[in-house]
């Protein structure tokens, strides 16, 4: 048993201002406006733990559904622990449930993941959990394929993704591919047969091709504006690319890598101009230089992965040419959002929370801070800068 006192709570639909928010069982049980004080309740409330908010904002925790690493670990590099450093790095960040996402590779280092994954997510019991998988690939357009490395790119193959989905459904939770490709419906089809969010990503897809993705199950454009093709020229007719595509389609929701430097302060502002608060989801495609000095860094596993340098906030490839994933964090993307990108705070959590447990149909857990939700809650100041993470009431970080 947890209370709260003294701190302004994000709900979905207000703010409380100096409320009060009581925690039994890994549960959200009452929320009150006004300060509580110990001696105003009964003795079995008294005897609990006790938290002074200190009129820091109190929201539902952040949900990631889209990061490769952090704290110098990769989940590419298959060990537990990698897994485990992620989940910690990202928690002290105000990440309390994230999906570990893979790259491209071979397809034995994939189901060495699924097993690797599965012992961590036991192990887990510091970090940010756990909430499935995110297959990234390797389902790709060739000339979309950024700093995804072209050895392990390949055309969907029934003979390979259905046993991997008859196996490993139950902790695969999104799976992000390009809807154009040869059999690439097909494997629509088949991934949201199992209830597996199924989203775009690295497409050189028109709106033509794009349609029909939609309506077998695609229903997220992954990393928006990166990894995917604008307005294109065949002969001398104009076709409407996979950005346009999405700014249109109110069925597909979109997220951002809001560092700032994937998306500048002008493509900030159209996104949330165009698609509006509800259909956009922060995340952070962090990689394993996350949280740590910029340097030389190295994308994906450590034993096949692509060497990258981190400058300027930011993973590039080593000529320069292309980004490699992003460092940022989760409270980095809410600070850029509301200062570049012109939302209010309160609209900024909703990216970072409600729209993602929503899109993973987990809304009815967490997400928002309402009474019969998991504890899953984020302290933080006008900065956004964290001081305390809980995850089902459980205290797991403090500055």
């Amino acid at each position: 048993m947890r209370i709260i006192t003294n701190a302004n709570i994000i709900m979905p639909d207000r703010m409380i201002a100096n409320g009060t928010l009581w925690i039994a069982d890994g549960k959200i049980v009452a929320i009150k406006e006004g300060y509580v004080a110990r001696e105003a309740v009964d003795a079995a409330w008294s005897a609990a733990e006790w938290m002074d908010g200190q009129g820091f904002y109190l929201a539902p925790g952040f949900i990631d559904i889209h990061v490769h690493g952090g704290g110098g670990a990769d989940f590419m590099d298959n060990t537990v622990a990698a897994f485990l450093t992620v989940a910690e790095t990202h928690l002290c960040h105000g990440t309390t449930a994230m999906l570990p996402t893979t790259l491209t590779s071979e397809p034995e280092e994939l189901l060495e993941l699924f097993s690797v994954y599965e012992l961590a997510r036991e192990r887990n019991t510091v970090g940010s959990r756990f909430l499935g998988l995110h297959l990234e690939g390797p389902y790709f357009a060739m000339n979309q394929r950024g700093a995804q490395d072209p050895k392990y790119i390949r055309n969907p193959d029934p003979k390979e993704y259905i046993p991997i989905l008859e196996r490993y459904h139950p902790i695969i939770s999104r799976w992000s591919a390009a809807p154009e490709l040869p059999g690439a419906l097909d494997f629509g089809r088949a991934v949201r047969s199992y209830g597996i969010l199924l989203a775009l990503a690295h497409t050189d897809a028109v709106y033509e091709e794009i349609l029909p993705a939609v309506e077998v199950g695609y229903r997220l454009a992954t990393h928006f504006y990166s990894g995917m093709s604008g307005m294109t020229r065949r002969n001398a007719y104009r076709y409407a690319g996979a950005i346009e595509s999405c700014f249109l389609l109110d069925q597909v929701d979109v997220e951002i890598i809001a560092d700032g430097v994937h998306l500048p302060e002008p493509f900030l502002r159209l996104i949330h101009k165009v698609k509006g608060t509800d259909k956009m989801i922060l995340i952070t495609d962090a990689m394993r230089a996350a949280g740590m000095p910029e340097g030389k860094s190295v994308l994906g596993s450590l034993r096949r992965g692509t060497e990258v340098i981190v400058e300027e906030g930011v993973a590039k490839l080593p000529d320069r040419s292309s980004f490699a994933g992003s460092v940022a964090t989760a409270d980095r993307l809410l600070r850029t959002m509301i200062n570049q990108g012109g939302v209010s705070l309160p609209e900024a959590v909703q990216m970072m929370t409600v729209n993602p447990a929503r899109l993973l149909g987990l809304d009815h857990q967490i997400g928002s801070i309402a009474v019969g939700m998991d504890a899953d809650l984020v302290l933080f100041d006008d900065h956004i800068n964290i001081q305390h993470s809980l995850i089902a009431g459980e205290l797991r970080y403090s500055k």
